[in-house]
């Protein structure tokens, strides 16, 4: 069984993230999107609602889980009997970044491999950060998010 651990902040869930677990369901058995907490990034939202908010815009892939998780990555991928880290590639900005990532988790567990998907073009620009930046000076972020997930952000 084929089994991706997808994780991230998810501070909120985008309809970019939406659009890479779709594809990443139709490559491997089942797909963890396990939302996490990162000690570089601040989060506006709790854990326990991230967790939340993914349930409800994700429910309808029948192989997914979501879960939250702390502490190394690659411990919480062995944990899961996973072997494989899903990742979203956005930008070049982005591939710098996860390649740092990739070198650091093979050091840490040589035995995880880490598959990068880029989500559709016209999703492409959408950051989480970008969605907490326009939500937080009153703009229309239902272009970006889920229903649920905008009024989780616009309603705090």
């Amino acid at each position: 069984m084929k089994i991706a651990v997808y994780p991230g902040t998810f501070n909120p869930i985008t309809n970019g993230h939406t659009d890479l677990v779709e594809r990443a369901a139709g490559l491997f058995d089942k797909i963890i999107v396990a939302v996490g907490t990162n000690t570089q990034k601040g989060t506006s939202l709790p854990t326990d609602k991230r967790v939340e908010l993914a349930n409800k815009v994700l429910n309808h892939i029948e192989n997914v889980e979501i879960t939250s998780f702390d502490g190394l990555l690659t411990d919480f991928v062995s944990k899961q009997g996973a072997n494989i880290i899903l990742r979203g590639l956005r930008t070049v900005a982005d591939f710098e970044y996860e390649f740092q990532l990739v070198g650091m988790n093979r050091v840490l567990n040589p035995g995880i491999e880490t598959v990068f998907l880029a989500p559709a073009e016209h999703l492409s620009y959408i950051s989480s950060t970008l969605v907490r930046e326009i939500a937080l000076l009153g703009g229309d972020i239902s272009k970006f998010v889920h229903p649920a997930v905008a009024e989780a952000i616009t309603g705090r």
